[in-house]
């Protein structure tokens, strides 16, 4: 079927909207129509080239309403309405522990830009494969998925909002509620509150931690922070970050989660842990010098990186839409809607820090 899409057709460029062709789904797979679809950073590194093949249609954080289910397909049906997260493969050790994602193959299913049975499902007009991102690349009219991406959601909730729980909401929430599991007199800091460290708030106000510091150099998102549940804030332009958590908290933090893969952000977060503490890397960075040590041996500090929020989508999305609609996890308040046309306008916008979560409206009428 034809099908209108945004492709990144060379590497940094203007992303084009264009007239693709989409297979129908096979016996594992679903067809979604989609409404909406957020945007998130590690679309802008898939523009590049570096990660996934061009062409490629970015975005994996739709949602929208299942037009057909392949044979094998029992876990929704047409008419229901779906976000779509993350690609894993149900089969390795992780995966049959119920922590789908940490799944041994997720580079392969969400970047190498081929489907579960190693071919293409979108195609130029000339015929020219176009790799798929995050086995959905929902920046387009329709999508065919495997049933691994695919998390049916009440219908009761507008559907248009709730894309971004395929991965950053999720990354920040369940990196609290899935991997962390935090005690109420815990004390935790967020270094850098955009929609990630954001969703990471909001959640740690549901596990009720004592302390909830928020660490950013944008006073507007500081100050979201704290409406979202932040019980303190630091601008780390105007302070000494580290002194100032252990102004508030003598003995350090519990947990430290830093969103920005900034090396120095990085240390700072890892010099405010308490002894035995722990921190969390969900940012994208590059090289770091430790002191084994200072820096982790000497306090027993740990390290570690979550992926996805170590969720297992079909159980832990459901979850946070019964959070927001018990209005403990607002994410109304971080996003700002776009038309499809605006595809080049949203790069800008997220990448200077003028919108937190944009969300593109494909066809906002398909959620009434």
């Amino acid at each position: 079927m034809q099908i209108k899409a945004a492709v990144a057709i060379k590497p940094n460029t203007d992303l084009e909207i264009q007239t693709l062709e989409l297979d129908e789904p096979n016996a594992n797979e679903v067809l979604v129509k989609i409404a909406s679809t957020g945007f998130c950073h590690t679309d802008i590194v898939g523009r590049s080239g570096a990660t996934t093949p061009l062409p490629v249609v970015l975005r994996h954080e739709g949602a929208g309403v299942v037009q057909k289910v392949g044979a094998n397909v029992t876990d929704v049906k047409v008419g229901d309405h779906v976000v779509l997260s993350f690609s894993y493969c149900g089969h390795c050790y992780n995966c049959t522990h119920n922590h789908q994602g940490l799944c041994e193959n997720f580079n392969q299913l969400n970047f190498e830009g081929k489907t579960y049975d190693d071919t293409h499902r979108l195609h130029l007009d000339d015929g020219t494969p176009v790799s798929v991102f995050f086995g959905q690349s929902s920046f387009s009219t329709y999508v065919t998925a495997n049933v691994h991406n695919i998390v049916k959601v009440d219908q009761d909730v507008d559907l248009n909002l709730l894309g971004p729980l395929g991965c950053g909401m999720q990354t920040g929430a369940g990196t609290v509620l899935n991997y962390i599991k935090p005690a109420p007199e815990d004390a935790i800091a967020v270094f850098g509150v955009g929609a990630v460290g954001l969703a990471a708030i909001m959640a740690a106000k549901i596990a009720g931690i004592k302390h909830i510091i928020a660490i950013n150099r944008n006073g507007n998102h500081l100050d979201l922070a704290k409406e979202l549940g932040a019980t303190e804030t630091i601008n780390n332009t105007a302070k000494d970050p580290v002194k100032a958590i252990k102004e508030i908290v003598p003995r350090g933090v519990t947990y430290a989660i830093d969103t920005t893969g900034n090396t120095g952000v990085i240390k700072s977060a890892i010099d405010s842990l308490a002894t035995a503490g722990e921190c969390v890397l969900l940012g994208v960075g590059g090289d770091i010098t430790l002191n084994l040590m200072d820096d982790i041996l000497s306090e027993s500090k740990k390290i570690s990186g979550v992926v996805e929020g170590d969720s297992n989508p079909q159980e832990f999305i459901p979850q946070l839409v019964k959070y927001y609609k018990q209005g403990k996890f607002p994410l109304d308040k971080l996003v700002k809607y776009y038309d499809f046309a605006d595809i080049n306008q949203i790069i800008a916008d997220s990448t200077n820090g003028k919108v937190i979560k944009p969300i593109i409206k494909i066809d906002p009428e398909l959620a009434k």
